[in-house]
């Protein structure tokens, strides 16, 4: 029995892909989800897996070969189809597998292919050391961009080799960085070379892809921790945030954290500091928010929302909503539901600025401000007029999550016609945010508090939340800008009418 291996379905926008690396080979035993090969588009790398445990025995198109959607590049055959495929073995690919072991081919360790509006990237943390054992699939580098960061995975079980390029340093798409011993083993006697590789490859694997998760190696590297002093609480010794958490609360963690800083500390008696460069995103941001200052008449008008209708709301649906759609009843979706309605209102705010010319905007791609261990990003969530509550909610929740991860992608980052952001999450009662470029506005949104408020000749005590709504002012007149934000106010505050379209 065999299994057709295809192209993933391409987006509507993306005519053709072209096979980028291949990490098996012919005759090659894989796993299920092992990644077998790199498909790379004109906006995103994607990576194809095995469906099942087999073993590959065709491999229709090569590296470099350009594909369509659903076009089959490989057959993947039965665990027991290596036996009954005896010609593979004499083809090249397999043969350079079977380099002795003590020595093994050499691999180069490449930067991934860089997205046209990516010039370069930073090595940011390096893994595995030369000399370590690694298995396939490892992850050896994280390659940080000013949008994402991507990991280099090790393509064949080996030796790591030495780093061409060390952390910090800037380097270009598909650069060599390092070099992998593939096939080889750890440095040990004869006897126990064989011992020795098994048991490196296992720790090394159980290390790096069961214990480490991205977002936990992200924090211990922040935080210039080594990962074998922390004890792990998790399923099979994994290691938490918790665990990082703990171990720099404990009394003994401090010291070792400040020696192992990543600069020096500079000694002032009792006091010390030390002194860490920016991230690649961290820079970006600042450039960016100073060019937002600096290129735009930014003003900001504010308003105020009773947020009791939609608190109420959610007490009385939110239980039956979960259990239908399987997700929690949010704010941000009634957020989002009303800046989409107001931005059909006023297109004057759906727009941009581009050279001499304002481009109004037919659709409604809303950029979410989304705090990850990196920093602020703002990924899009597409198309909100198309999406339900519970839709614009899952979005949400993923969004987050591959923020979090560190899995976001160049696609969820780019475009966006309008970016909303809760300061509110951390406590902020009023802030006045700044315009993300290239867009022309942004939606604060922040701490519901109560507060004595005047309602019908009464003093009543209600749940209040400050907006606030920055706007580049050479787009967008006051009477524009006041009346989406009363939009907003409007829609919120009577949440039936965003059902109804009223």
């Amino acid at each position: 029995m065999t299994t057709e291996i295809k192209v993933p379905v391409l987006p509507e926008s993306v005519a053709d892909a072209t096979v980028a690396t291949w990490h098996v080979s012919v005759g090659d035993t894989v796993t299920r989800d092992q990644n077998l090969v790199d498909i790379e588009t004109d906006k995103v790398v994607l990576e194809v897996v095995a469906p099942e445990d087999g073993v590959i025995t065709e491999i229709k198109e090569s590296d470099g070969a350009t594909v369509l959607g659903e076009q089959v590049i490989a057959i993947l055959g039965a665990p027991d189809a290596k036996a009954s495929a005896p010609a593979q073995s004499n083809e090249q690919p397999a043969a350079s597998s079977s380099a002795p072991a003590s020595e093994g081919k050499e691999v180069d360790i490449k930067v991934p292919v860089l997205p046209e509006s990516v010039a370069d990237a930073t090595i940011a943390t390096w893994h595995v050391q030369p000399g370590e054992a690694v298995s396939r699939d490892q992850n050896l580098v994280d390659i940080e961009t000013d949008k994402v960061v991507l990991e280099v995975v090790a393509p064949e079980d080996g030796v790591m080799g030495e780093h061409l390029h060390a952390e910090g340093d800037t380097v270009l798409g598909e650069q060599v960085i390092g070099k992998i011993k593939a096939g080889a083993a750890p440095a040990a006697s004869s006897s126990e070379k064989s011992e020795s590789k098994s048991e490196s490859d296992s720790a090394s694997s159980d290390e790096s892809s069961d214990v480490l998760t991205p977002s936990v190696r992200r924090l211990i590297a922040e935080k210039g921790l080594d990962a074998s002093k922390i004890k792990g609480s998790g399923k099979g010794g994994r290691i938490t945030k918790e665990d990082v958490d703990a171990f720099l609360k404990a009394p003994a963690a401090k010291p070792a954290a400040a020696s192992t800083a990543s600069a020096p500390a500079a000694p002032m008696g009792d006091r010390t500091q030390k002194r860490v460069p920016m991230t690649r995103l961290r820079k970006t941001i600042a450039n960016r928010l100073l060019e937002a200052k600096n290129s735009t008449a930014m003003l900001t008008t504010f308003n105020e929302v009773n947020m009791k209708p939609i608190m109420d709301l959610r007490k009385q649906y939110q239980e039956v909503f979960e259990k239908r759609h399987g997700i929690r009843l949010g704010f941000m979706s009634f957020y989002v539901k009303a800046v989409t309605e107001a931005l059909k209102r006023f297109p004057e705010v759906n727009a941009s600025i581009d050279g001499d010319d304002i481009v109004y905007h037919n659709y409604f791609d809303i950029s979410i401000a989304v705090s990850t261990p990196r920093g602020l990003v703002t990924p899009v969530l597409r198309d909100c007029d198309k999406l339900s509550v519970a839709e614009i909610e899952k979005g949400i929740r993923e969004l987050a999550l591959k923020g979090r991860d560190g899995k976001l992608t160049v696609d969820d980052m780019t475009g966006g016609n309008f970016t909303i952001t809760n300061g509110g999450v951390f406590g902020s009662l009023l802030s006045t945010p700044i315009i993300n470029l290239p867009q022309s506005s942004i939606l604060g949104m922040h701490k519901i508090q109560e507060r004595p408020m005047a309602v019908n000749g009464k003093v009543e005590i209600l749940p209040m939340m400050y907006l606030a709504l920055s706007y580049d002012h050479r787009q967008i007149d006051g009477k524009e800008s006041v009346g989406f934000l009363v939009t907003i106010k409007e829609l919120l505050e009577d949440p039936t009418r965003l059902l109804l379209d009223v």
